[in-house]
């Protein structure tokens, strides 16, 4: 189902709570977010030093949807809810904020920051558990207390 929350071709994670709500993790922003791109999310890495790497080809789509955009940045990490079955959801609350920068995939020195690749689940006393890669370098862990605003 199509939603109005902004998708920056990136991965998202949603949960349906025991009161009924949904809840979906998922970066804040799009291809409108940035001009930056990249060619595939992997077109920087080189099988040797000084080898030439032959560009990566996207598969035919057979039919009128867009390709996927890379380069869109991986932020800021959002929480959003929906009383409706996902027809609305509630205005965003970020959990982690940043420039997302992802235009390369160095996570060495710190040059990828994005946060990516959320999961989400509510834990039985109502806590939601959310965890999420931290500049490609890391998995970071949030949990949130049944009185944090939801």
């Amino acid at each position: 189902m199509a939603t109005d929350l902004p998708n920056n071709n990136s991965s998202i994670q949603a949960v349906a709570l025991k009161d009924g709500r949904i809840a979906i993790i998922y970066n804040h922003s799009n291809a409108l977010t940035s001009t930056d791109r990249r060619h595939s999310l992997y077109d920087e890495i080189e099988a040797e030093e000084g080898a030439e790497v032959a560009p990566v080809e996207m598969a035919a789509v057979s039919d009128d949807r867009p390709k996927a955009v890379w380069g869109v940045p991986r932020a800021p990490m959002s929480l959003a809810f929906s009383a409706d079955g996902g027809e609305t959801f509630s205005a965003p609350r970020n959990l982690e904020a940043g420039d997302g920068y992802c235009l390369t995939n160095n996570s060495k020195d710190a040059l990828n920051r994005e946060y990516s690749y959320p999961s989400i689940v509510e834990g039985a006393d109502g806590a939601l558990h959310v965890a999420y890669t931290y500049y490609r370098r890391a998995i970071k862990y949030v949990r949130l207390e049944p009185g944090y605003g939801f």
